[in-house]
């Protein structure tokens, strides 16, 4: 089945260049590992395992970690009209519809593939926004699972969780009485690892963040070309963002580990990670976007 999502080929070539310089980085680091540590058979066969274990349950430990309920037609016939109807316009699997009982106003979408996939939404959310603005949010984030983006960046992810793994391997094997066939050259074997590695997971971090940005613009453009409204997901992410800057920063932390998955991250005021470092580009990028989005559909 494929779904009617309108592809956007610059930021698609984006991401893929992203990717292709993580490829790069990937296979420097390994020939370095293979370099210089005689376990990265090891260290990678525990990485890779963790990383299947949290792609293939992600759905759960998302739901788990957010408090979230699947709810039947019966329990929330709007929501489920929603999904049924944008999901019968994208031509695209149903997920299952979740609801998280907290008071930030969010969405988001998790799930290995398109028929194991769940959206979520918030009560927050749900309280605020009007009809055509929470078609643009559901819109946005069922682009995320039409375009597997899970999967996508579970395994952009992989370096990063390897290089922190191999630093703190180092570490734990020479401070506990690890020794190595290279006797007076251990103390610099080791910090060579640590180094390359300290490096690696800094490059890889960046990378991710600039793929995790291009992902949100793309699932952007995508939903609002799908309802034909991209001035309601604008007024959406609007709101969203102004309703989050009034939440207590207390209430933010506990919900910033699920910065990536959400529509809009959880940020306080005063929160200025629109560069390098931010999981989402700016609200002005976007709203930006969508604006010419809208110019582009009125032509």
């Amino acid at each position: 089945m494929h779904s009617r999502f309108r592809p956007d080929h610059q930021l698609t070539a984006r991401m893929a260049l992203t990717v292709f310089l993580l490829g790069l980085v990937y296979v420097a680091f390994i020939a370095a590992l293979v370099v210089l540590i005689e376990q990265v058979v090891v260290i990678v066969a525990i990485v890779g395992a963790l990383l299947w274990a949290q792609f293939w349950f992600s759905d759960r430990i998302a739901l788990y970690a957010m408090h979230g309920r699947i709810v039947t037609p019966e329990q929330e016939p709007r929501l489920h009209g929603v999904v049924d109807r944008l999901c019968a316009t994208a031509n695209m699997p149903k997920p299952q519809v979740a609801i998280a009982d907290i008071e930030l106003p969010n969405a988001f979408a998790t799930g290995r593939s398109p028929r194991r996939a769940v959206v979520c939404v918030t009560t927050g959310l749900l309280r605020r926004l009007d009809p055509e603005e929470l078609d643009g949010v559901l819109a946005h984030e069922l682009s995320h699972i039409a375009h597997r983006d899970v999967v996508v960046m579970t395994t952009a992810s992989f370096l990063g969780v390897l290089a922190g793994l191999v630093a703190r391997f180092t570490m734990y094997s020479t401070m506990f009485g690890g020794r190595d066939r290279r006797g007076d050259n251990l103390f610099l074997v080791v910090l060579l690892v640590m180094a390359v590695s300290a490096a690696v997971y800094a490059l890889s971090y960046l990378l991710i963040r600039a793929l995790s940005r291009y992902r949100e613009l793309a699932a952007d453009r995508a939903g609002a070309a799908l309802t034909g409204h991209p001035s309601a997901l604008a007024a959406a992410l609007t709101k969203i963002s102004g309703d989050i800057s009034r939440i207590p920063s207390r209430d933010l932390r506990a919900q910033q580990a699920f910065n990536a998955f959400f529509v809009v991250p959880a940020l306080g005021a005063g929160a200025s990670l629109s560069t390098l470092l931010s999981t989402h580009p700016s609200l002005e990028t976007r709203l930006d976007q969508l604006a010419r989005l809208t110019s582009e559909l009125e032509a």
